[in-house]
């Protein structure tokens, strides 16, 4: 059974940065494609980015490129998501989740383990 714990979520101004963690169990972040998503209220759960091992690479949605970076220490077996020029329509719960997929990796119905979210509220 994979657990997926995130913490690092918090209030921020806008333009500030926050950075995500999300611990692992066993092995997973070196075996599974490691992804972040995020929901607002009232919306869907949206993909934010996720990081991929065979081959190496990472993507990212258009909303957050250039300021989000995606990243992973295998040994702490620990994904994070560094979030840089916060923006209020950022303010969404953020969760850490784990596919055995290849394909489809923005979708939220292709991972297969979920942490239960981290809560980021960004001020303007």
């Amino acid at each position: 059974q994979v657990q997926l714990v995130e913490s690092g979520g918090g209030l921020v101004q806008a333009g500030g940065s926050l950075r995500l963690s999300c611990a692992a169990s066993g092995r997973t972040v070196s075996t599974k494609t490691m992804g972040w998503f995020r929901q607002a209220p009232g919306k869907e759960r949206e993909f934010v980015a996720y990081i991929t091992w065979r081959p190496y690479g990472t993507r990212y949605t258009d909303s957050v490129k250039g300021r989000f970076t995606i990243s992973a220490v295998v040994a702490k077996n620990t994904v994070y998501l560094q979030m840089n020029s916060l923006k209020p329509e950022d303010t969404a719960v953020y969760y850490c989740a784990a596919s055995e997929l290849s394909r489809g990796l923005d979708q939220p119905r292709n991972y297969d383990y979920w942490g239960q979210g981290t809560q980021v509220t960004v001020s303007s």
